[in-house]
Protein backbone atom coordinates (compact mmCIF):
# COMPACT_ATOMS: atom_id res chain seq x y z
CA UNK A 1 0.00 0.00 0.00
CA UNK A 2 1.59 3.22 -1.16
CA UNK A 3 3.23 4.89 2.02
CA UNK A 4 1.77 2.52 4.57
CA UNK A 5 -1.21 4.21 4.65
CA UNK A 6 -3.62 2.28 6.91
CA UNK A 7 -5.97 3.90 9.09
CA UNK A 8 -8.09 2.47 11.96
CA UNK A 9 -11.48 4.42 11.01
CA UNK A 10 -13.08 1.87 8.28
CA UNK A 11 -14.52 5.18 6.45
CA UNK A 12 -10.84 6.31 6.10
CA UNK A 13 -9.54 2.53 4.91
CA UNK A 14 -12.01 2.26 2.58
CA UNK A 15 -10.62 5.42 0.91
CA UNK A 16 -7.55 4.74 1.51
CA UNK A 17 -8.07 1.20 -0.74
CA UNK A 18 -9.43 2.81 -3.65
CA UNK A 19 -6.91 5.61 -3.49
CA UNK A 20 -4.35 2.06 -4.17
CA UNK A 21 -6.73 0.51 -6.69
CA UNK A 22 -6.69 3.58 -8.62
CA UNK A 23 -3.07 5.10 -8.38
CA UNK A 24 -0.34 3.93 -10.17
CA UNK A 25 1.40 3.28 -6.88
CA UNK A 26 4.55 5.17 -7.17
CA UNK A 27 5.85 8.71 -7.51
CA UNK A 28 5.27 9.91 -10.88
CA UNK A 29 6.24 13.42 -11.19
CA UNK A 30 5.14 15.93 -13.52
CA UNK A 31 1.90 18.76 -13.07
CA UNK A 32 -0.33 17.50 -15.65
CA UNK A 33 -2.64 15.54 -14.05
CA UNK A 34 -2.75 17.47 -10.37
CA UNK A 35 -3.87 20.13 -12.07
CA UNK A 36 -6.44 18.77 -14.18
CA UNK A 37 -7.68 17.36 -11.19
CA UNK A 38 -7.82 20.79 -9.30
CA UNK A 39 -9.31 22.44 -12.42
CA UNK A 40 -12.04 19.52 -11.68
CA UNK A 41 -12.78 20.46 -7.75
CA UNK A 42 -12.58 24.69 -8.42
CA UNK A 43 -9.11 25.15 -8.09
CA UNK A 44 -8.97 24.93 -4.26
CA UNK A 45 -5.49 26.27 -4.24
CA UNK A 46 -5.89 29.31 -6.23
CA UNK A 47 -8.37 30.28 -2.61
CA UNK A 48 -5.74 29.69 -0.03
CA UNK A 49 -4.80 31.47 3.05
CA UNK A 50 -0.58 33.11 2.64
CA UNK A 51 1.41 30.22 1.42
CA UNK A 52 4.24 29.03 3.19
CA UNK A 53 6.23 26.88 0.15
CA UNK A 54 9.26 24.66 1.15
CA UNK A 55 11.23 22.96 -0.55
CA UNK A 56 15.14 20.71 0.52
CA UNK A 57 16.31 17.29 1.08
CA UNK A 58 17.02 17.46 4.81
CA UNK A 59 15.23 19.86 6.99
CA UNK A 60 11.95 20.90 5.32
CA UNK A 61 10.00 19.43 7.53
CA UNK A 62 11.27 20.78 11.07
CA UNK A 63 11.63 24.23 9.05
CA UNK A 64 7.75 23.69 8.47
CA UNK A 65 7.12 23.16 12.02
CA UNK A 66 8.99 26.28 13.17
CA UNK A 67 7.05 28.17 10.62
CA UNK A 68 3.96 26.69 12.33
CA UNK A 69 5.30 27.52 15.99
CA UNK A 70 5.90 30.92 15.13
CA UNK A 71 2.90 32.09 13.91
CA UNK A 72 0.59 29.85 16.29
CA UNK A 73 2.80 31.71 19.13
CA UNK A 74 1.79 35.11 17.28
CA UNK A 75 -1.85 33.85 18.07
CA UNK A 76 -2.79 33.31 13.98
CA UNK A 77 -3.96 29.64 12.44
CA UNK A 78 -2.07 28.01 10.01
CA UNK A 79 -2.84 25.09 7.86
CA UNK A 80 0.14 22.71 6.98
CA UNK A 81 0.57 19.97 4.37
CA UNK A 82 3.66 17.68 5.20
CA UNK A 83 4.43 14.22 4.16
CA UNK A 84 5.42 11.29 4.92
CA UNK A 85 3.47 10.41 7.81
CA UNK A 86 4.46 8.40 10.73
CA UNK A 87 1.64 6.27 12.22
CA UNK A 88 -1.64 7.90 10.83
CA UNK A 89 -2.45 9.19 7.34
CA UNK A 90 -4.14 12.40 9.18
CA UNK A 91 -0.46 13.89 9.90
CA UNK A 92 -0.17 15.12 6.73
CA UNK A 93 -3.03 17.69 6.78
CA UNK A 94 -3.09 19.86 9.42
CA UNK A 95 -6.35 22.43 9.15
CA UNK A 96 -6.17 25.67 11.37
CA UNK A 97 -4.13 24.28 13.69
CA UNK A 98 -5.80 20.79 14.14
CA UNK A 99 -5.27 17.38 12.19
CA UNK A 100 -7.88 16.55 10.26
CA UNK A 101 -10.73 14.33 11.96
CA UNK A 102 -11.26 10.86 10.36
CA UNK A 103 -14.89 11.99 9.22
CA UNK A 104 -13.56 15.05 7.32
CA UNK A 105 -10.34 13.16 5.79
CA UNK A 106 -12.96 10.09 4.61
CA UNK A 107 -15.48 12.82 2.60
CA UNK A 108 -12.58 14.74 1.42
CA UNK A 109 -10.87 11.47 0.07
CA UNK A 110 -13.83 10.36 -1.40
CA UNK A 111 -14.78 13.46 -3.48
CA UNK A 112 -11.12 13.64 -4.65
CA UNK A 113 -11.42 10.54 -5.69
CA UNK A 114 -14.74 10.70 -7.38
CA UNK A 115 -12.97 13.81 -8.81
CA UNK A 116 -9.70 11.89 -10.25
CA UNK A 117 -11.58 8.98 -11.97
CA UNK A 118 -9.17 8.63 -15.72
CA UNK A 119 -6.59 10.44 -14.32
CA UNK A 120 -4.01 7.70 -13.38
CA UNK A 121 -3.33 10.16 -10.59
CA UNK A 122 -0.50 9.34 -8.06
CA UNK A 123 -1.46 8.54 -4.24
CA UNK A 124 0.83 12.09 -3.35
CA UNK A 125 -1.76 13.78 -5.75
CA UNK A 126 -4.64 12.76 -4.40
CA UNK A 127 -3.84 13.80 -1.46
CA UNK A 128 -2.42 17.13 -2.68
CA UNK A 129 -5.46 17.69 -3.91
CA UNK A 130 -7.74 16.86 -0.75
CA UNK A 131 -5.15 19.35 1.57
CA UNK A 132 -5.93 21.74 -1.02
CA UNK A 133 -9.45 21.19 -0.47
CA UNK A 134 -9.98 20.96 3.04
CA UNK A 135 -7.31 24.49 3.53
CA UNK A 136 -9.59 26.46 1.14
CA UNK A 137 -12.77 25.81 3.04
CA UNK A 138 -11.38 26.58 6.20
CA UNK A 139 -10.44 29.78 7.57
CA UNK A 140 -6.93 30.40 8.65
CA UNK A 141 -4.01 33.08 8.54
CA UNK A 142 -1.70 31.11 6.65
CA UNK A 143 -1.03 27.89 4.84
CA UNK A 144 2.30 25.84 4.92
CA UNK A 145 3.15 23.73 2.47
CA UNK A 146 6.31 20.91 2.03
CA UNK A 147 7.66 19.74 -0.96
CA UNK A 148 7.34 15.76 -1.24
CA UNK A 149 9.83 14.86 -4.07
CA UNK A 150 12.05 17.64 -5.45
CA UNK A 151 10.17 20.82 -6.51
CA UNK A 152 9.96 21.97 -10.23
CA UNK A 153 7.37 19.04 -10.83
CA UNK A 154 6.30 18.15 -7.54
CA UNK A 155 2.36 18.08 -7.33
CA UNK A 156 2.48 21.22 -4.46
CA UNK A 157 4.40 23.68 -7.15
CA UNK A 158 0.91 24.56 -8.63
CA UNK A 159 1.07 26.91 -6.43
CA UNK A 160 1.39 30.61 -8.09
CA UNK A 161 1.54 33.19 -5.79
CA UNK A 162 3.55 31.82 -2.08
CA UNK A 163 4.11 34.75 -0.20
CA UNK A 164 7.72 32.99 0.42
CA UNK A 165 9.52 30.07 -0.74
CA UNK A 166 12.36 28.31 1.23
CA UNK A 167 14.80 26.19 0.19
CA UNK A 168 16.58 23.64 3.29
CA UNK A 169 20.03 21.79 3.04
CA UNK A 170 20.71 20.12 0.12
CA UNK A 171 22.07 16.54 -0.26
CA UNK A 172 21.59 13.62 -2.53
CA UNK A 173 18.12 11.50 -2.14
CA UNK A 174 15.83 10.26 -4.47
CA UNK A 175 18.16 10.12 -7.53
CA UNK A 176 16.41 7.78 -9.08
CA UNK A 177 13.18 10.41 -9.97
CA UNK A 178 15.53 13.70 -9.42
CA UNK A 179 18.62 12.71 -11.42
CA UNK A 180 16.71 10.96 -14.48
CA UNK A 181 17.58 12.34 -17.90
CA UNK A 182 14.97 14.75 -18.75
CA UNK A 183 14.54 16.80 -22.57
CA UNK A 184 14.82 20.40 -22.34
CA UNK A 185 17.24 20.04 -18.88
CA UNK A 186 20.87 20.50 -19.20
CA UNK A 187 23.17 17.82 -18.46
CA UNK A 188 24.90 19.28 -14.92
CA UNK A 189 26.43 17.23 -11.94
CA UNK A 190 24.08 15.93 -9.51
CA UNK A 191 24.02 17.96 -6.86
CA UNK A 192 23.60 20.86 -8.89
CA UNK A 193 20.41 18.67 -10.75
CA UNK A 194 19.16 18.42 -7.15
CA UNK A 195 19.73 22.01 -6.83
CA UNK A 196 17.97 23.02 -10.20
CA UNK A 197 15.02 20.35 -9.00
CA UNK A 198 14.23 22.09 -5.65
CA UNK A 199 14.89 25.91 -6.99
CA UNK A 200 11.99 24.89 -9.48
CA UNK A 201 9.66 26.29 -6.62
CA UNK A 202 10.58 29.96 -6.87
CA UNK A 203 7.39 32.22 -8.49
CA UNK A 204 7.86 35.50 -9.55
CA UNK A 205 7.07 38.22 -7.04
CA UNK A 206 8.00 35.58 -4.20
CA UNK A 207 10.77 35.85 -2.30
CA UNK A 208 13.13 32.54 -2.87
CA UNK A 209 15.02 32.25 0.46
CA UNK A 210 17.85 29.82 0.81
CA UNK A 211 20.48 28.13 2.93
CA UNK A 212 23.93 28.49 2.14
CA UNK A 213 25.21 25.81 -0.62
CA UNK A 214 28.36 25.22 -2.70
CA UNK A 215 29.45 27.58 -5.33
CA UNK A 216 28.11 25.68 -8.04
CA UNK A 217 24.90 24.75 -6.63
CA UNK A 218 24.42 28.35 -5.09
CA UNK A 219 24.82 29.71 -9.41
CA UNK A 220 21.89 26.61 -10.07
CA UNK A 221 19.58 28.14 -7.84
CA UNK A 222 20.28 31.62 -8.91
CA UNK A 223 19.77 30.76 -12.00
CA UNK A 224 16.65 29.09 -11.43
CA UNK A 225 15.38 32.19 -9.76
CA UNK A 226 16.43 34.18 -12.71
CA UNK A 227 14.11 32.01 -14.65
CA UNK A 228 11.33 32.35 -12.78
CA UNK A 229 11.73 36.05 -11.90
CA UNK A 230 12.05 36.02 -8.20
CA UNK A 231 14.24 37.78 -5.74
CA UNK A 232 16.17 35.30 -4.14
CA UNK A 233 17.80 35.54 -0.41
CA UNK A 234 20.41 33.41 0.23
CA UNK A 235 22.23 32.87 3.37
CA UNK A 236 25.41 34.78 4.03
CA UNK A 237 24.47 37.52 1.55
CA UNK A 238 20.19 38.98 2.16
CA UNK A 239 19.96 37.19 5.65
CA UNK A 240 22.49 35.25 8.10
CA UNK A 241 22.13 33.45 11.41
CA UNK A 242 25.19 32.23 13.74
CA UNK A 243 25.01 30.20 16.89
CA UNK A 244 27.48 31.33 20.38
CA UNK A 245 27.06 32.25 23.79
CA UNK A 246 24.41 29.96 23.83
CA UNK A 247 21.85 32.26 21.26
CA UNK A 248 21.04 32.06 18.09
CA UNK A 249 21.92 35.50 16.55
CA UNK A 250 20.46 36.28 13.43
CA UNK A 251 20.09 39.24 11.16
CA UNK A 252 18.94 40.93 8.06
CA UNK A 253 18.18 44.06 6.22
CA UNK A 254 15.94 45.02 9.27
CA UNK A 255 17.66 44.53 11.92
CA UNK A 256 19.05 42.07 14.28
CA UNK A 257 17.51 38.95 16.61
CA UNK A 258 19.04 37.40 19.85
CA UNK A 259 16.70 34.09 20.05
CA UNK A 260 17.08 31.21 22.35
CA UNK A 261 18.27 27.89 20.57
CA UNK A 262 15.56 25.67 19.68
CA UNK A 263 14.71 23.47 22.06
CA UNK A 264 14.82 20.05 19.66
CA UNK A 265 17.88 18.13 20.07
CA UNK A 266 20.32 18.68 17.34
CA UNK A 267 22.64 21.13 16.54
CA UNK A 268 21.05 21.25 13.08
CA UNK A 269 17.97 22.66 14.08
CA UNK A 270 19.34 26.02 14.47
CA UNK A 271 19.85 26.41 10.74
CA UNK A 272 16.17 24.89 10.17
CA UNK A 273 14.67 27.44 12.53
CA UNK A 274 16.86 30.31 10.90
CA UNK A 275 15.23 29.38 7.51
CA UNK A 276 12.02 29.96 9.33
CA UNK A 277 12.76 33.42 10.93
CA UNK A 278 14.22 34.19 7.43
CA UNK A 279 10.88 33.30 5.39
CA UNK A 280 8.86 35.28 8.17
CA UNK A 281 10.89 38.36 7.77
CA UNK A 282 10.54 38.34 4.38
CA UNK A 283 6.97 38.57 3.73
CA UNK A 284 4.48 41.14 4.84
CA UNK A 285 1.33 39.06 4.32
CA UNK A 286 1.02 38.34 8.24
CA UNK A 287 3.01 39.84 10.66
CA UNK A 288 4.89 37.61 13.41
CA UNK A 289 7.07 39.47 16.31
CA UNK A 290 9.80 38.67 17.70
CA UNK A 291 8.52 37.30 21.03
CA UNK A 292 6.66 34.91 19.17
CA UNK A 293 9.94 33.76 17.31
CA UNK A 294 11.64 33.15 20.94
CA UNK A 295 8.42 31.37 21.85
CA UNK A 296 8.73 29.10 18.76
CA UNK A 297 12.11 28.06 19.45
CA UNK A 298 11.16 26.68 22.66
CA UNK A 299 7.68 25.18 21.95
CA UNK A 300 8.25 23.43 18.82
CA UNK A 301 8.68 20.05 18.69
CA UNK A 302 9.14 17.52 15.61
CA UNK A 303 8.72 13.80 15.70
CA UNK A 304 11.49 10.92 14.62
CA UNK A 305 13.68 13.90 14.88
CA UNK A 306 16.08 12.64 17.21
CA UNK A 307 13.56 12.35 19.37
CA UNK A 308 13.97 11.30 22.63
CA UNK A 309 10.68 8.43 23.28
CA UNK A 310 8.97 8.62 26.54
CA UNK A 311 8.05 5.86 28.88
CA UNK A 312 5.89 3.50 27.05
CA UNK A 313 5.70 -0.63 26.09
CA UNK A 314 9.31 -0.09 24.12
CA UNK A 315 11.19 1.80 26.45
CA UNK A 316 10.17 -0.27 29.60
CA UNK A 317 12.35 -3.39 27.85
CA UNK A 318 15.14 -1.93 28.33
CA UNK A 319 16.69 -1.54 32.08
CA UNK A 320 15.97 1.84 34.17
CA UNK A 321 17.95 4.89 33.19
CA UNK A 322 18.15 3.84 29.50
CA UNK A 323 17.24 6.53 26.24
CA UNK A 324 15.56 5.54 23.23
CA UNK A 325 16.28 8.15 20.72
CA UNK A 326 14.44 8.19 17.17
CA UNK A 327 15.59 9.65 13.93
CA UNK A 328 13.81 9.08 10.37
CA UNK A 329 16.93 10.33 8.82
CA UNK A 330 17.67 8.09 5.80
CA UNK A 331 20.54 9.75 3.99
CA UNK A 332 24.40 11.17 3.73
CA UNK A 333 23.84 14.39 4.83
CA UNK A 334 20.87 13.31 7.87
CA UNK A 335 23.76 10.72 8.77
CA UNK A 336 26.16 13.78 9.35
CA UNK A 337 23.74 15.86 10.97
CA UNK A 338 23.44 12.62 13.66
CA UNK A 339 27.13 12.70 14.13
CA UNK A 340 26.62 16.15 14.89
CA UNK A 341 24.46 15.66 17.28
CA UNK A 342 26.29 12.11 18.87
CA UNK A 343 29.76 14.39 18.72
CA UNK A 344 30.23 15.02 22.39
CA UNK A 345 28.13 11.86 23.88
CA UNK A 346 28.99 8.10 24.57
CA UNK A 347 28.65 6.04 22.28
CA UNK A 348 25.22 4.80 20.82
CA UNK A 349 23.44 1.09 20.23
CA UNK A 350 22.17 1.56 16.77
CA UNK A 351 19.05 -0.10 15.95
CA UNK A 352 18.66 0.27 11.67
CA UNK A 353 16.41 -0.04 8.89
CA UNK A 354 16.70 0.79 5.35
CA UNK A 355 14.83 1.29 2.67
CA UNK A 356 16.32 -0.59 -0.61
CA UNK A 357 16.68 2.60 -2.85
CA UNK A 358 19.02 4.34 0.15
CA UNK A 359 22.32 4.64 0.79
CA UNK A 360 23.58 2.39 3.59
CA UNK A 361 26.97 2.93 3.69
CA UNK A 362 26.57 7.17 3.14
CA UNK A 363 24.55 7.22 5.80
CA UNK A 364 26.00 5.18 8.46
CA UNK A 365 29.77 6.43 7.67
CA UNK A 366 29.46 10.09 9.33
CA UNK A 367 28.57 8.65 12.93
CA UNK A 368 30.07 5.35 12.43
CA UNK A 369 32.96 5.97 15.59
CA UNK A 370 30.11 6.17 17.24
CA UNK A 371 28.19 2.71 17.46
CA UNK A 372 29.05 0.61 20.16
CA UNK A 373 26.70 -2.11 18.64
CA UNK A 374 24.45 -2.45 15.24
CA UNK A 375 21.31 -4.04 14.88
CA UNK A 376 20.11 -4.48 11.83
CA UNK A 377 15.97 -5.09 11.12
CA UNK A 378 13.62 -5.13 7.82
CA UNK A 379 10.68 -2.41 7.51
CA UNK A 380 7.44 -4.79 7.00
CA UNK A 381 5.25 -3.84 3.92
CA UNK A 382 8.53 -2.00 1.93
CA UNK A 383 11.27 -2.74 -0.14
CA UNK A 384 14.32 -2.93 2.13
CA UNK A 385 17.96 -3.84 2.64
CA UNK A 386 17.74 -7.49 4.05
CA UNK A 387 19.37 -6.81 7.58
CA UNK A 388 22.01 -9.93 6.63
CA UNK A 389 23.15 -7.06 4.29
CA UNK A 390 23.00 -4.09 6.43
CA UNK A 391 25.03 -6.24 8.93
CA UNK A 392 28.26 -7.45 6.67
CA UNK A 393 28.23 -3.48 5.77
CA UNK A 394 28.70 -2.27 8.98
CA UNK A 395 31.39 -5.03 9.67
CA UNK A 396 33.42 -5.12 6.42
CA UNK A 397 33.51 -1.27 5.43
CA UNK A 398 33.20 0.25 8.81
CA UNK A 399 34.38 -2.17 11.11
CA UNK A 400 31.69 -2.48 13.41
CA UNK A 401 32.44 -6.09 14.61
CA UNK A 402 29.29 -6.37 16.92
CA UNK A 403 26.67 -6.37 14.20
CA UNK A 404 23.39 -8.86 14.19
CA UNK A 405 20.27 -8.96 12.22
CA UNK A 406 16.48 -8.87 13.87
CA UNK A 407 13.51 -9.91 12.79
CA UNK A 408 11.37 -6.90 14.48
CA UNK A 409 12.27 -3.63 16.74
CA UNK A 410 11.12 -5.84 20.31
CA UNK A 411 13.37 -8.40 19.62
CA UNK A 412 16.34 -5.90 18.89
CA UNK A 413 15.68 -4.13 22.35
CA UNK A 414 14.94 -7.59 24.53
CA UNK A 415 18.88 -8.39 23.55
CA UNK A 416 19.41 -5.60 25.43
CA UNK A 417 16.97 -6.10 28.15
CA UNK A 418 19.75 -8.01 30.28
CA UNK A 419 22.41 -5.51 30.72
CA UNK A 420 22.44 -4.40 34.43
CA UNK A 421 23.74 -1.47 33.35
CA UNK A 422 21.71 2.00 31.63
CA UNK A 423 22.33 1.96 27.56
CA UNK A 424 22.01 4.77 25.04
CA UNK A 425 19.63 3.42 22.08
CA UNK A 426 19.84 4.99 18.61
CA UNK A 427 16.73 3.83 16.41
CA UNK A 428 17.53 4.88 12.42
CA UNK A 429 17.41 4.98 8.57
CA UNK A 430 13.63 5.18 7.98
CA UNK A 431 10.53 7.61 8.56
CA UNK A 432 8.66 4.21 8.21
CA UNK A 433 10.76 2.37 11.33
CA UNK A 434 9.90 5.65 13.22
CA UNK A 435 6.35 5.63 12.49
CA UNK A 436 5.85 1.84 13.90
CA UNK A 437 8.42 2.65 16.98
CA UNK A 438 6.18 5.46 17.81
CA UNK A 439 2.82 3.10 17.33
CA UNK A 440 4.70 0.42 19.67
CA UNK A 441 5.49 3.11 22.28
CA UNK A 442 1.96 4.48 22.53
CA UNK A 443 2.90 7.80 20.98
CA UNK A 444 0.69 8.77 18.20
CA UNK A 445 1.51 12.03 17.07
CA UNK A 446 -1.29 14.77 17.27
Amino acid sequence: MPDHAISNDPAVQAQLDRLTMLSPGKDVLGLERIATLLDRLGNPHHHLPPVFHVSGTNGKGSTCAFLRGAIEAAGLTAHVYSSPHLVRFNERIRVAGRLIDDASLSALLSEVLDHAEGLQASFFEVTTAAAFCAFARTKADACIVEVGLGGRLDATNVLTKPVACGMSSLGLDHEAFLLAAEDGVPDMPPLDRIAFEKAGIAKSGSPLVTQKYSASMANTVAAQASVHNADIHARGEGWDAAVYDGRLHYRDAAGKLNLPLPSMPGVHQADNAALAVAMLRHQSAISVPEAALSAAMEWVRWPARMQLLSAGPLTKLLPDGSHIWLDGGHNPDAGAAIARTLENGAPVHVIIGMLKNKNALGFLTPFASKIATLTAMPIPGHEHHLPTELCEVARSELHITNARPAGDIVTALKRMAGQQAPVNVLICGSLYLAGEVLRLNDQVPD
